[in-house]
């Protein structure tokens, strides 16, 4: 008799790999919840991509972010697994059973663990400079959600990277003006990208750094650039900065797995260094691995596989979804 009340399967981490892992286990009836630290599935992709288009997607020529969440969502919901946000794993022991979870909200028991935390928890590179947490989410963003919100607007975007000149694509199509703020004339995204934002009214204030950030009378915003040589000013209505992400997986040493240098080191059916402890996604290490989602799509179905398998070896047998679905 179980003293607890067991998941088979617990998968951490809600981003797109974590929703198809989900979906997978509870098409073979396995007892399954999600957890995850941010408010809403999707993880990075939901959060930083919403818009952007997605290419590499099997059976979509192109979608966005958005959409691939959405349809996600939609296909998991079908199959109801249980969803917990707002949650954070602390630590992991081993039972009799499988094992005790802790995270920041309560005790949870599961047979098998799947960990589908991608890169690890995440957060933007933020402005050195003395005023701008006031200014945030205000004047000064670091992710856009909306994109409309912009429309008709003059707008800065700092950074010179792919995703930052990806965003200023984006939003040429509805802002009236934006500047493109980068401290070296040269820029990190792929030239392709750079010519076709060049051919834009898009205005390149390069080689600046921001060096300080007011509010004009009016409530708009004055940003005062620096560069070597130079100082300007631009008045913008709002800045969004886009310096990159820092990654946080300290959270996987705390968890006793062996680690490689890229990620967890898994086997070939994905199980990590601790037993029923399987691991999917852009938080996996092995040879040839290839950072894509899709490819954390195919590592979910193995995962949860070999998990139902060691739970139950004499009666598992994964079949195909038409054999295992019946409408």
């Amino acid at each position: 008799m179980l003293t607890h009340e067991y998941y088979d399967i617990t998968i951490i981490g809600g981003g797109p790999v974590g929703m198809f892992t989900a979906t997978y286990a509870r098409m073979h009836l396995a007892k399954t919840q999600i957890i995850d630290s941010l408010a809403h599935l999707g993880g990075q992709v939901k959060t930083l991509y919403p818009t952007k288009k997605i290419y590499d997607i099997p059976g979509f020529p192109a979608l966005t972010g958005e959409e691939l969440i959405f349809n996600l969502q939609n296909q998991m919901q079908r199959y109801q697994p249980d969803v917990f946000l707002n949650e954070s794993v602390i630590d992991f022991e081993q039972t009799d059973i499988g094992y005790k979870i802790t995270t920041t909200q309560r005790v949870t028991y599961s047979k098998t663990i799947i960990i589908a935390t991608g890169v690890g928890a995440f957060n933007p590179r933020k402005l050195k400079i003395e005023n701008h947490a006031e200014l945030e989410d205000k004047k000064l963003h670091y992710f856009i959600n909306n994109p409309a919100k912009f429309a008709n607007k003059t707008i800065a975007i700092a950074g010179g990277g792919d995703s930052a000149i990806d965003w200023a694509l984006e939003l040429s199509e509805c802002a009236q003006q934006i500047h493109i703020i980068h401290r070296r004339d040269k820029f990190r995204a792929l030239p392709a990208s750079v010519a076709k934002l060049k051919a834009t009214s898009a205005q390149f204030e390069t080689p600046y750094a921001i060096n300080e950030l007011s509010l004009t009378t009016d409530q708009r915003l004055k940003i005062s650039l620096k560069s070597r040589s130079d100082q300007k000013e631009i008045i913008v209505d709002d800045l969004i900065v886009n310096y990159g992400f820092c990654a946080n997986n300290s959270h996987l040493r705390k968890w006793e797995l062996d680690i490689e240098q890229r990620g967890i080191k898994v086997a070939r059916n994905m199980e990590t260094s601790r037993p029923n402890v399987f691991a999917v996604g852009d938080a996996v290490s092995y040879p040839g691995r290839s950072d894509l989602i899709a490819t954390g799509f195919g590592e979910g179905p193995i995962a949860v596989n070999a998990a139902l398998s060691n739970l139950d070896p004499s009666n598992y047998v994964p079949g195909h979804s038409t054999s295992l679905i019946h409408d």
